[in-house]
């Protein structure tokens, strides 16, 4: 599972870390507690009808999956399992056609017992992670929402420590892979799938998880602005 990351990276670093060609999300900040329902930057790419030109861009999302065929949504949708990601009804036309990534520095994770709740984060060796995303719009009055969930996996990483679930990461030679804007047939759905668990697993060996001020255990409380709430506890 993955309920909360941190993203501390500009707009125009995440441009640069992902070659995107441009943006429409100038009104990002960085954040050190992201929670569902919130709005973050993914990158996406685009094929234009007009021209067959492919561009890749960082836009806004909002951090719970809601499918223009989902009319009421009663919970979050923000996290997406592995297993079923090609099959299951919510999840597997995003699968087939419309792929994106969300950068994250790191992720959290909890331990122990309800009031007493141990604080993690999990990063990886450099600034930014790619999880492997969904994407999804629909109409809102007169305006199209996009929204995104995080694919997951089994624990391979020093999470598997702290909780069972972590996000499908992928190294940066799979991005574009991934990223393409082409639909795929059943072949392409289960070559996919195993590019993403044999990258996920490369990633997974080279995480780190540490304890971090239980501050932000409470996302009602917490200063999301806060660089400290990533920093090792002591």
């Amino acid at each position: 599972m993955c309920g909360r990351f941190a993203n501390d990276a500009k707009v125009d670093e995440l441009i640069q870390e992902f070659v995107a060609q441009g943006n429409d999300y100038r009104d990002w900040r960085p954040t050190y507690s992201i929670a569902p329902t919130d709005v973050v930057p993914i990158v996406r790419e685009r094929q234009h009808h007009d021209t067959g030109e492919i561009t890749r861009s960082i836009e806004p999302a909002v951090w719970d999956f809601h499918p223009s065929f989902i009319k009421d949504s009663k919970r979050p949708n923000f996290n997406a399992r592995i297993e079923t990601v090609a099959t299951n009804g919510m999840w597997k036309g995003a699968f087939t056609g419309s792929r994106c990534i969300v950068p994250m520095r790191g992720y959290y994770e909890w331990e122990g017992e309800p009031g007493h709740k141990r604080a993690h984060f999990i990063q990886g060796p450099g600034n930014l992670l790619a999880a492997a995303g969904l994407a999804t719009a629909r109409k809102v009055d007169d305006e199209w929402v996009v929204s995104t969930a995080i694919i997951t996996r089994a624990a391979r990483d020093a999470s598997g420590e702290i909780h069972d679930r972590m996000p499908v990461f992928l190294e940066r030679d799979v991005w574009d892979e991934y990223l393409a804007p082409v639909k795929l047939d059943d072949g392409g759905k289960e070559h996919l799938l195993a590019l993403l668990d044999a990258e996920s697993e490369k990633v997974a060996a080279t995480i780190t998880t540490f304890e971090v001020d239980p501050k932000v255990n409470n996302t009602r409380t917490v200063d999301p602005a806060d660089p400290t709430l990533i920093e090792p506890l002591g």
